[in-house]
């Protein structure tokens, strides 16, 4: 079986989870016997090649419909449904905060994929995007996919009640690699005890919140990550208001990464959104209590085994972040991850999909 991968043209100069979900994925397939080649939206492609086409980020059907109609293979999608509706309206300034008074969130998805067109070059692939429009063109590429791969049973509940569609699917989780959880580096005395948000520094990732919740506290706060392009002036005012027991990294050695993990006690990710939180993930295998956010699809992965902050709510960032540093670390939620939660087993999800739509 030959399958080609085909993301967004931003996915290595501006990686994000969907890159880490891309890249291990298509490792563990190759492990499986399957031939894998991953292409940029933008890059040709011999469709002729590949038995099938796995198309990720089904919120850019700008990027998809082209190479569907092009090649007139079957294809399947990993959502990766994001839905950061509420973030636009209620925290945004300037120009967004005017346009999400004035326009649906579809239509100003729209407006997005032109401007990335005319500005970035990212071109769309097809005329009928433009002459649908972004919400009819999302239900189109639903529509006529072989399945879709939710990373959730939320996920795919949310898809389908925002768009009104009822489609074949299948949940591929997001996972970790499992050789993390051998990686017991030696403890850091940096890190000990520790709280740490590892996460991509942006507004949606809401560490400014973090910041203001935890000033001037008894906690050491590590926040890495680089700030993405867009937000620069949001990095520069975290660390404005950052206090003195708040630390900042833009990059860290593989194995310091792991002494950091290994070595705290507690890994937050108070996002407005998160359809998991991979780096949460991570750090709950390496040995960290994890806060995450109530928003999105995390009940889904953390069930009772995390605690749950309110992005917006200062006080519900701290507290949560009180109660995972007092409570013991819960090996079995460690086991739970290595048995559900791993690219293997994301593999072994994908490869069942293909079969069901090559009826192989």
């Amino acid at each position: 079986m030959k399958v080609a991968f085909i993301s967004r043209a931003t996915l290595y100069s501006t990686p994000g989870g969907d890159t880490k979900q891309l890249d291990l994925t298509a490792h563990y397939l190759r492990e499986t016997g399957v031939e894998v080649d991953i292409y940029l939206t933008n890059q040709p492609i011999d469709y002729s090649k590949y038995d099938l086409l796995h198309f990720f980020n089904i919120i850019r059907p700008a990027d998809i419909i082209g190479h569907i109609e092009l090649s007139g293979k079957p294809y399947v999608v990993s959502t990766i449904f994001l839905d950061y509706g509420e973030f636009e309206k209620q925290t945004r300034g300037g120009l967004m905060k005017w346009m999400n008074k004035i326009f649906s969130e579809d239509q100003i998805e729209y407006i997005k994929a032109i401007a990335r067109w005319l500005k970035n070059g990212e071109k769309i692939g097809s005329v009928n995007y433009l002459l649908w429009g972004h919400r009819k063109s999302v239900k189109w590429v639903a529509k006529h996919a072989g399945i879709l791969l939710p990373n959730s049973e939320n996920e795919y509940r949310r898809l389908a009640k925002k768009y009104n569609i009822e489609h074949a699917y299948r949940v591929v989780p997001n996972g970790i690699d499992a050789s993390v959880a051998h990686r017991v580096s030696k403890k850091n005395p940096k890190y000990e005890n520790a709280i740490l948000c590892v996460a991509r520094i942006e507004g949606r990732k809401n560490q400014l919140n973090l910041i203001r919740a935890l000033n001037n506290t008894q906690f050491k706060v590590f926040i890495h990550g680089k700030p993405s392009p867009n937000n620069i002036a949001y990095y520069e005012q975290c660390k404005a208001e950052a206090a003195e027991n708040i630390h900042f990294s833009t990059w860290l050695s593989e194995e310091e990464l792991y002494e950091m993990y290994y070595s705290a006690k507690v890994h937050i990710l108070p996002s407005y959104f998160e359809t998991t939180g991979l780096s949460s993930l991570e750090a709950a295998v390496m040995g960290c209590n994890i806060v995450v956010t109530d928003k999105g699809d995390t009940k889904d992965y953390f069930e009772n085994d995390a605690w749950f902050c309110d992005p917006d709510d200062l006080a519900s960032i701290r507290s949560a972040v009180e109660a995972a540093y007092n409570a013991p670390y819960n090996p079995d939620f460690r086991k739970k991850i290595l048995e559900n939660y791993t690219w293997e087993r994301a593999a072994e999800e994908t490869l069942a999909a293909y079969k069901q739509v090559l009826k192989l």
